[in-house]
């Protein structure tokens, strides 16, 4: 298959807000350039991505998967859903049992078990020692395989064709997330799920110092003598303009999805599906530290998307000499060093023959990134024209 990539570029301007947080409470940094910048985890905004997958209904919950500890009560459930008359103690046993001829390790948590015993309950069902992902499809078959063993499920596993059958189900049929992010399962390294994507951390384009808002909250039910506040704290903050990157490996996406997610599909048909909803996504989900106290609610002001048979490549070098403030903000000195840049770094390494480019932007300061390539009206036309393009792509013979 052709080796294809997909590259994301966003400017995103983010007000007074405390994304990603640190251990200490504060927004995360990162030194670039000699000088502290705002930073948020590509961890944070993965996570965000899988959410706004699901929040958005961008994809079928079929195509979704489960990231848990809990995957002994999870597939119990499953089990109970196909079968009724299975009861619950039965179908966590038979849960179990499967769950571990895949090669996952369980064990009923220390302090479940303690507490249990303390009040004199049933004894907790068995959790992972770790999280493990698995997709709907796989659930579903693992619940299935349980039941065809359920009059002896210790017997059944004991053979070598049905323990093989029952780590083959916990690799096969991914979920788009699982392709996009991947998976490891620390005890079944033969199960892994090399990612398709790789997310990097998003940067502010410009020197950030942290801030700290002193807060005073009052009692309702305070008497006219009772002054001062009922609490006091702090809470640290930030502001800024964001560079975001995240590359995407089609043929790698297409292999971790296989023949497909449907049998009655084409070939490329999910993969045009996973695409369109990761850059759909991506460009609008948001990670939701502190939204409360922030509202911190912006789009990206300016998306540039690379589709390409060369190496990913990052633009984040346009900003390791920081942009600095005349007064009038940071996007537009941003918006005009990541078109220049862009154009530099494809002279110098991309391919103009096989290399196509979208263009969605919002407001006059970003309109030098338009040079770059095709100009989308709308996020959904972008993430629509990208994963029709990506279709054609794998269409065409190697």
């Amino acid at each position: 298959m052709n080796r294809i990539f997909l590259d994301v570029h966003a400017l995103q301007t983010v007000p007074p807000s405390n994304l990603n947080r640190d251990d200490t409470g504060a927004p995360k940094t990162a030194v670039y350039g000699g000088v502290p910048r705002a930073r948020v985890s590509s961890q944070a905004w993965k996570r965000a991505i899988r959410t706004y997958f699901k929040e958005e209904h961008l994809l079928d919950p079929a195509e979704l998967g489960v990231r848990t500890k809990k995957v002994v009560e999870l597939l119990a459930g499953r089990i109970a859903g196909l079968d009724p008359s299975v009861g619950q103690e039965t179908a966590l046993t038979l849960a179990d049992e499967v769950v571990k001829a895949a090669g996952i390790k369980t064990e009923v948590p220390k302090r479940k078990a303690d507490q249990a015993k303390k009040d004199a309950g049933p004894v907790p069902a068995p959790e992972s020692k770790y999280l493990v992902f698995l997709s709907s499809r796989q659930l579903d078959g693992l619940a299935r395989h349980a039941l065809e063993g359920a009059a002896d499920i210790t017997a059944f596993l004991r053979t070598k064709e049905n323990k093989a059958r029952a780590k083959e189900l916990a690799d096969t049929r991914h979920s788009v997330d699982i392709a996009l992010f991947g998976r490891m399962v620390a005890d079944v390294a033969d199960i892994n799920v090399d990612a398709a994507v790789q997310v990097a951390h998003a940067l502010s384009v410009h020197r950030v110092d942290n801030e700290s808002d002193y807060y005073t909250a009052v009692d309702d039910k305070n008497k006219d003598e009772e002054t001062g506040a009922g609490m006091i704290g702090t809470v640290d903050f930030n502001s800024a303009t964001l560079y975001r990157y995240a590359a995407l490996g089609v043929h790698q996406l297409a292999a971790n999805l296989g023949q497909g997610l449907r049998e009655d599909e084409p070939r490329t048909e999910p993969v045009r599906r996973a695409v369109e909803a990761f850059v759909h996504a991506f460009v609008s989900s948001l990670p939701t530290g502190k939204i409360n106290t922030f509202g911190h609610h912006t789009q990206p002001d300016a998306v540039v998307v690379r589709l390409r048979t060369t190496r990913p490549i990052s633009y984040v070098a346009a900003f390791e000499d920081p942009v600095r403030s005349d007064g009038g903000g940071h996007l537009r000195e941003a918006a005009d060093r990541l078109a220049a840049y862009a154009t530099e770094v494809e002279r110098a390494y991309g391919d103009p023959e096989t290399t196509l480019t979208w263009v969605l932007r919002v407001g006059p300061a970003t309109h030098k990134l338009a040079e770059l390539g095709t100009e989308a009206g709308t996020q959904r036309e972008l993430a629509a024209a990208v994963a029709r393009a990506v279709a054609e792509r794998l269409e065409k013979p190697a």
